[in-house]
């Protein structure tokens, strides 16, 4: 793939330019310590490989692009020692989000409602536009008695609090669905509810009852011993670019 061509090329460039500079004693290079600085320079080439791709019109994404490049970047400043960033830190550019959001809307291309924060009773006041749904602000389920109907819930940036020990639980199956750019979930379950989580976060942590994945693209699946034998159950499939999913059970 012409990608991995430009990539090893780049990096052939840059060791070289760099054993120069250490045999001149203008900088300190020890080949032992080129990992970081391979995958440093992996980011910054899918970035640009990305942008050149969207300027051109030939598909790419100019915010996963803009992303990867400035990610790549901090850390190559890391590794010159001009400023302390590491690969873990990347949770750090979360503002990004709202440059991306800022851009968006003045570009045109996304319809956004902005939504005041505050508790909901089970129902989601949203604008659609065609087949979707972008909202910006927080969504709390947690009035007593609240019913529990089949959901579908896309936001660009928010979080999302639900608990059903507060809440009217149908005898049936039902799914709830969060897809969200950047937030937390927060869901708080009763000891006789069963349920079934298929959670996934591209960038941040998940924990179900005790169990953990964090990182960068990580998914956990879990399922209560009983979801299979009863009736009434919640099926929730959860995923986030960047936030944390967490689900605990009184």
């Amino acid at each position: 793939m012409k990608i991995f061509r430009y990539f090893i090329a780049v990096l052939f460039i840059i060791i070289g330019i760099l054993l120069v500079l250490a045999n001149v004693g203008a900088v300190q290079f020890n080949l032992g310590n080129t990992w970081k600085l391979i995958y440093s320079i992996f980011f910054v080439v899918i970035g640009l490989k990305w942008l050149v791709d969207f300027l051109m019109k030939k598909g790419g994404s100019w915010v996963f692009g803009s992303f990867f490049l400035i990610f790549g970047s901090l850390l190559l400043l890391d590794w010159f020692h001009i400023i302390y960033f590491t690969f873990w830190d990347v949770f750090k550019l979360w503002p990004l989000l709202i440059v991306y959001i800022g851009v968006m809307l003045i570009s045109g291309k996304s319809h956004i409602v902005i939504e005041h924060k505050g508790k909901r009773s089970g129902k989601t006041k949203e604008k659609k536009y065609g087949n979707s749904v972008f909202t910006v602000g927080s969504h709390e389920y947690n009035k007593e008695n609240w019913k529990v109907q089949p959901m579908s819930l896309r936001t660009l940036a928010g979080d999302f609090y639900f608990d059903f020990t507060k809440a009217f639980i149908p005898e049936k199956n039902i799914p709830i669905t969060v897809n969200s750019f950047a937030g937390d979930v927060n869901i708080i379950m009763p000891e006789n509810v069963a349920f079934r989580v298929e959670a996934s976060v591209n960038a941040g942590d998940i924990e179900v009852l005790g169990q953990t994945a964090d990182g960068i693209n990580r998914t956990l699946i879990y399922e209560t011993d009983d979801y299979d034998d009863v009736e009434r159950k919640i099926d929730f499939k959860i995923h986030l670019k960047a936030g944390s999913i967490r689900v605990d059970q009184v």
